[in-house]
C-alpha cells in the first residue's frame, strides 16, 4: 500500500536517533503554567506518530521535520502512552490498526490522562467505513485521514490541529486573567476603600442572605452596631487625615474581634461599624461586642476632646434573632440601632444588648 505519492517517497535512515526528545521529559505543571506563545515561539511543535509499520513512520519523520516540527515515534498504542506521559506532545498522529493496542483504545485512554483532552489526536487510518470514523470521533480523535495518505492533505491537517490547540490554550490563559480581573472588580465593590472592611452595600447584601439562612436552618442571627464616641470633635480638632487613620485603625481594631470566616465587619455609615455573626446567639454576640470595645480601648488612640476618655471609644449595642421570631433585616438592624442608642445614652464606652423589635 502506497503511502504517498511515488515522486516523494523517503528512504528509510538509521534508526538510532529515533525518540530524540524523550531526554526532554516535562511535567503536566509545565505545561499548564508555560504561556503557549512562548512555548512555540521558542521551540518547534512536537509531534508523537504512532504507528506499528516502521517504513509509515520513517517517511513521516521525515517530511515532518522537514516542516521544522520536532518529531518522537511510537510502535503501538501502549508505547505511545508512556511517551505521552514524559513528553507531552503538541499533535498525535495516531494509526488506527495496531497490535497490542489500537488506536481507537489508546485513544481512549489518552483522554483519562492529564491534559490528554487537550492534545489533537489526528487518527490515521485505511478504514473508511462511517462505523470507523463515528468510532474515531467517539474516543476523542480531533480530525481523521485515510491510507494513502497525501502529504498536502496531512500537512494542512497538522497545521489547523495546532492553530486550533493554540488558540485554545490563548482563550484558556485569556479567560484564567479575565477571571482574575473578574474577582478583583468584585473584591472592589465589596470593600470599603478608605478601611478595607466591606462597604454597605456588601453588608446589606451579606445580611439578606444570612437572615435567608437562619429562617430556612433555624438558627440565630446576631448583628452588633459599634459607633466611634465623639468622632466628630476628632476629625474636628484633629483634622480630617487623622480622622481617616483613626477610622482605618478602629475598623482593623473591630475585625479582630471576630474569628470566624463567616463573621463579617462592615462600614455601615461614616463612624459607625457592624458586625454580622451567623449562627450566634445572645451571649456570644454579646462576647464579641465587648471584646471589640476592648481591641479599641488597648489601641489607645489619643482623643483629648472625648468626654469619656483620655482615647478613642467606641459603644456597640447587640441585637440577636432567634428561631422563633420572624425574621426581617429591618426589625434588626432597628433593634441593633435601638440598643446602640441606648448604650450612648448611657455614657458611650460601653455595650448594651436589645430585645428584637416587632415592629
Amino acid at each position: 500500500m502506497s503511502l504517498l505519492p511515488s515522486d516523494e517517497v523517503m528512504t528509510i535512515d538509521d534508526i538510532s536517533d529515533r525518540n530524540k526528545y524523550l531526554s526532554q521529559d516535562i511535567s503536566p505543571k509545565i505545561i499548564q503554567e508555560t504561556n503557549i506563545s512562548e512555548t512555540l515561539s521558542s521551540k518547534p511543535p512536537l509531534i508523537l506518530i504512532v504507528d506499528d509499520d516502521l517504513l509509515i513512520r520513517k517517511i513521516l519523520v521525515r517530511y515532518l521535520e522537514r516542516e521544522n516540527y520536532r518529531v518522537i515515534e511510537a510502535a503501538d498504542g501502549m508505547e505511545a502512552l508512556e511517551i505521552y506521559q514524559k513528553c507531552y506532545p503538541n499533535v498525535i498522529l495516531l494509526d488506527a490498526m495496531m497490535p497490542v493496542l489500537d488506536g481507537f483504545e489508546c485513544c481512549l485512554r489518552l483522554q483519562q490522562l492529564p491534559y490528554g483532552n487537550r492534545t489533537p489526536v489526528l487518527m490515521i487510518t485505511a478504514l473508511e467505513d462511517r462505523e470507523s470514523v463515528d468510532r474515531a470521533y467517539e474516543v476523542g480523535a480531533s480530525d481523521y485521514v485515510t491510507k494513502p495518505i497525501h502529504w498536502a492533505v496531512l500537512r494542512q491537517r497538522v497545521s489547523h490541529l495546532l492553530d486550533q490547540a493554540n488558540l485554545r490554550q490563548q482563550l484558556e490563559a485569556a479567560n484564567q486573567q479575565l477571571s482574575v480581573v473578574v474577582q478583583e472588580l468584585r473584591r472592589l465593590v465589596s470593600i470599603d476603600g478608605l478601611t478595607q472592611v466591606a462597604n454597605r452595600r456588601c453588608l446589606d447584601e451579606y445580611l439578606e442572605q444570612e437572615c435567608k439562612r437562619a429562617q430556612r436552618e433555624k438558627i440565630p442571627l446576631s448583628l452588633v452596631l459599634c459607633d466611634i464616641d465623639f468622632f466628630k470633635s476628632y476629625n474636628d480638632n484633629y483634622g480630617h487625615q487623622e480622622g481617616d487613620r483613626c477610622l482605618q485603625e478602629i475598623a482593623q481594631a473591630i475585625s479582630k474581634s471576630t474569628n470566624r470566616p463567616a463573621d463579617l465587619v462592615a462600614r455601615y455609615g461614616g463612624e459607625e461599624f457592624a458586625i454580622i455573626l451567623p449562627n450566634t446567639g445572645a451571649e456570644g454576640a454579646l462576647n464579641v461586642a465587648i471584646r471589640a470595645t476592648e481591641v479599641v480601648r488597648s489601641l489607645q488612640l489619643t482623643h483629648d476632646y472625648s468626654k469619656v476618655a483620655n482615647h478613642v471609644t467606641i459603644s456597640c449595642g447587640v441585637a440577636t434573632l432567634l428561631p422563633s421570631q420572624d425574621f426581617d433585616v429591618l426589625h434588626l438592624l432597628k433593634s441593633a440601632d435601638l440598643a446602640l442608642y441606648l448604650a450612648k445614652a448611657e455614657g458611650r464606652n460601653c455595650v448594651r444588648q436589645g430585645n428584637y423589635v416587632l415592629e
